[in-house]
C-alpha cells in the first residue's frame, strides 16, 4: 500500500510539473518568433529604438500608449487613458487578435492563434522587461490561454432593426453621424470588429468601466444586432 501511494504521488508530481511547463514559454523559441514576425516593426534589447512600432523594452506593466517619445494611434492612446496596462493576459489577447483590445490599432498583424507560440514570444519579451523571468515574486513568464471568440458567436446574424431599437443608449455618447470628438466613432464598423470589441469589454479585457457595464448587460444576439445596425450607417 505504501509503495502504491508513493507511485501515485510520483505520477501526480510529474503531471503537475508537465502542467506547469505548459504555462511557461520558451524564450529561445520566442526570440526566433520575434525575429521572424515582429522585428520589421518593433525593436527590443539594449540598443532598441522606436521604429514603425514602439520599442518593446519594459513592456510588462507599462500603460498602453505610454512611451512619451512615440506617436501612437488615437485608438491606442485612448485605451491607455481608459486604463489598459500591458500584462500577461492583455498582451496575450492583443497578440492573438489585436482588434480584441484596440479596434483602431495601426498594427498590421492578423494575430497569432497558437497559444504556445504566444507563450514563447511573451517569455522572450519578459526578459527585456524590468520584471525578470521566473523569480518568486513575479507571475509566471507566460500562460497558454485563448481569448479568441467562439466562431458560433461571430456567426450570429444580427437584426439591424432590432439593433436600431437597442442603439438609443449607445447614441447618448457615440455620434450617429460618425463624428469623432473625444469618443470614438462606431458608425460603419465592420460587424466582426464591433462584436470582438464588445466581447472584449464583456470579458474584462478592455478596461473602460462604463463600457464593461454596458456590454455585460447585452446578450450575444443583442451585440450582433447592434453590430448589424451600426455597420449600415454611413
Amino acid at each position: 500500500m505504501a509503495a502504491r501511494r508513493a507511485f501515485l504521488a510520483l505520477i501526480l508530481a510529474v503531471a503537475g510539473a508537465s502542467a506547469a511547463a505548459e504555462e511557461i514559454g520558451d524564450a529561445v523559441r520566442g526570440e526566433g518568433l520575434f525575429q521572424r514576425q515582429c522585428l520589421a516593426c518593433h525593436k527590443v534589447g539594449p540598443t532598441a529604438k522606436n521604429g514603425v512600432g514602439p520599442r518593446l523594452n519594459g513592456i510588462f506593466g507599462r500603460r498602453a500608449g505610454g512611451l512619451a517619445d512615440f506617436k501612437y494611434s488615437k485608438s491606442m492612446a485612448r485605451m491607455g487613458t481608459d486604463g489598459l496596462v500591458w500584462t500577461l493576459e492583455t498582451l496575450d489577447a492583443y497578440i492573438e487578435n489585436p482588434k480584441a483590445l484596440v479596434s483602431g490599432t495601426r498594427m498590421n498583424y492578423r494575430g497569432m492563434a497558437d497559444g504556445q507560440a504566444r507563450a514563447d514570444l511573451l517569455a522572450f519579451l519578459r526578459e527585456w522587461s524590468d520584471r525578470p523571468q521566473n523569480i518568486p515574486e513575479a507571475e509566471p513568464t507566460a500562460r497558454r490561454s485563448t481569448h479568441d471568440l467562439d466562431p458560433a458567436i461571430l456567426a450570429i446574424r444580427g437584426d439591424p432593426a432590432y439593433g436600431e431599437y437597442l442603439a438609443s443608449e449607445c447614441q447618448t455618447c457615440h455620434r450617429r453621424d460618425g463624428a469623432d470628438e473625444g469618443i470614438p466613432s462606431i458608425t460603419n464598423w465592420p460587424e466582426a470588429d464591433f462584436v470582438v470589441a464588445m466581447h472584449g469589454y464583456k470579458r474584462g479585457l478592455r478596461p473602460h468601466p462604463v463600457m464593461q457595464m454596458m456590454a455585460g448587460r447585452l446578450s450575444d444576439d443583442e451585440i450582433a444586432a447592434l453590430a448589424a445596425y451600426f455597420a449600415t450607417l454611413e
